[in-house]
């Protein structure tokens, strides 16, 4: 082969392996390209926060706690479908507190035990007594919020429903549900920043199950936690819950 014919050869040559470079170098530009717009998930928090309803808050007109919501801790289960005879507060010390005791033989009222504060972080060892406020049930959708999103519009049983649902119960620190009050994912969030996404979740399991609704600002903050965890689960009613009277 002459020089000439030898140097035309080892060009070409080059410029194939040029454009072999360039066309897998575009291959691999088109996969990351369509894993990018990959669809999001169809499930769990992040899913279920965007089919909720966004509007503005409903004024506090009529809000009584205890006439619209029933007393306090009226007798429910744990296990959907039948009563146990044990107030709902005392269901959800002994569903979330550890090394337990109860007062007397009833296994109903639990004496003492040692919360592993959802909110805090803080180990808090509950005593029945002058100082029982230490650890506190709150309700993950707070009843005034639930009320100004659409708890006013439900029936007197499903109001009921809402405010002894374990879905919507949390054992926690009597000071943090304090700093809580009736404050939604816009103006509150528990102090402990990994606990947020399960937090989130269940308010937003709960406001789905009871038809309420989101403000703009509440959903932005829901949305703003989720972004960090777009794979959290919801909590399910097996795990949790009472069966809920059907909603019109």
């Amino acid at each position: 082969m002459n020089p000439t014919t030898f140097r035309a050869a080892l060009a070409g040559l080059a410029l194939a392996v040029t454009l072999s470079g360039c066309s897998a170098l575009a291959d691999q530009t088109v996969g990351d390209d369509a894993d990018a717009a990959a669809p999001a998930p169809t499930t769990g928090a992040l899913h279920a926060l965007a089919q909720l309803t966004v509007k503005g808050p409903a004024p506090m007109t009529g809000y009584d706690r205890e006439a619209k919501f029933g007393p306090a801790w009226s007798d429910t289960t744990l296990a959907p479908g039948s009563g146990n005879q044990c107030d709902t507060r005392n269901d959800v010390l002994h569903r979330d507190l550890q090394r337990i005791t109860f007062r007397g033989t009833s296994r109903c009222v639990v004496a003492t035990g040692t919360l592993a504060d959802p909110y805090t972080g803080k180990s808090i060892r509950f005593v029945r007594g002058p100082h029982s406020a230490i650890v506190q049930i709150d309700h993950a959708v707070a009843l005034g919020a639930s009320w100004r999103t659409g708890a006013a519009g439900l029936s007197q049983q499903q109001r009921e429903a809402l405010g002894n649902d374990p879905l919507n119960l949390l054992a926690v620190s009597g000071p943090a549900n304090a700093a809580k009050s009736d404050g939604d994912a816009a103006t509150w969030l528990p102090p402990r920043a990994g606990f947020r996404c399960t937090y989130i979740a269940r308010q937003i399991a709960v406001k789905a199950k009871y038809h309420l609704w989101v403000t703009p600002p509440e959903k932005a903050a829901m949305h703003r936690v989720l972004a960090r965890c777009p794979d959290q689960p919801l909590p399910t009613d097996i795990s949790t819950g009472v069966a809920l009277p059907a909603l019109k």
